[in-house]
Order: C-alpha cells, then sequence, then structure tokens
C-alpha cells in the first residue's frame, strides 16, 4: 500500500490533522499517535528523520510550529516520502500563504481535502501543485 497515515503535530504533541488509509481502532489510533509523537518530538535536529515503530516506518519533517509525521510501510522509500512532506507544505503555502498551525486548524476541511488530492488510498496520486489546489480554490469561489 505505501502510505498507511499522515499525522500533522505541533511542538506540544497535540495532534492537528490525522488521516489513516487503513483501519484501527479509534483506542489504537490515540495510542499510536501517542507513542510515535512522544518518541518523534524526543529527537534533537541532528538525529535523521526517520524512526522505525512497530511494523511502521515514521519519516518525519519540522516546519515551523508544526511536526509532519508519515507511517509507511518498511519497504518504502524515505527520501520519497521526505520530498512528499516537503511537497505538501508547498502546497498548504502557496494556498495559505507561509501555512502555520492555525491554518490548519481553521481550514481542516482544506488540509483534508488536499491531502486526498495528493494520495489515495496510501498512494501519492497527484504531484502538481497547481492540480491540487485548483478543486480548492473552485470551491473558495462558491
Amino acid at each position: 500500500m505505501g502510505i498507511r497515515f499522515i499525522l500533522m503535530v505541533n511542538k506540544q504533541g497535540q495532534t492537528r490533522l490525522a488521516q489513516y488509509f487503513e483501519w484501527l481502532t479509534l483506542e489504537e489510533r490515540r495510542a499510536l499517535e501517542g507513542e510515535i509523537v512522544r518518541k518523534c518530538l524526543a529527537r534533537n535536529e541532528q538525529q535523521c528523520s526517520f524512526v522505525e515503530h512497530r511494523n511502521y516506518k515514521i519519516v518525519y519533517r519540522r516546519y515551523a510550529s508544526l511536526f509532519f509525521l508519515v507511517g509507511v510501510d518498511n519497504d518504502e522509500n524515505e527520501l520519497a516520502i521526505l520530498e512528499f512532506i516537503h511537497l505538501l507544505v508547498e502546497t498548504m503555502d502557496r494556498h495559505f500563504g507561509n501555512v502555520c498551525e492555525l491554518d490548519i486548524m481553521f481550514h481542516l476541511e482544506k488540509a483534508h481535502f488536499m491531502l486526498e488530492e495528493m494520495v489515495m488510498n496510501g498512494c501519492i496520486v497527484e504531484t502538481s501543485k497547481a492540480n491540487i489546489l485548483t478543486p480548492v480554490q473552485l470551491l473558495e469561489k462558491t
């Protein structure tokens, strides 16, 4: 499948956006998020951005006050996922103008919509910022 979940978390460890591409109960999601967030936030900037946890490989990157965490299969390319995270941030920057935690909180549906344009069933299907943002901009006009 590839991507199993995408999380956006602030520096305090509060989840601001969570998108799962596999079925987990709410309790399993809470436990998984708590474990992963504690593990990733405890690491310093000199350590690499890849962590293995349970049967996932976690690829994460910090942009300003937000951490973008992506859980993938163990055979997934870490650098490709880092590039995907960067594309996601650039796309949100283009739409929101320097995306921040408040943009995600107040426009959660737009953030989910952009993710759904980019990823389908755990596979990256769109990488063009223009193609991702066109439907979002059309929704704003109505």
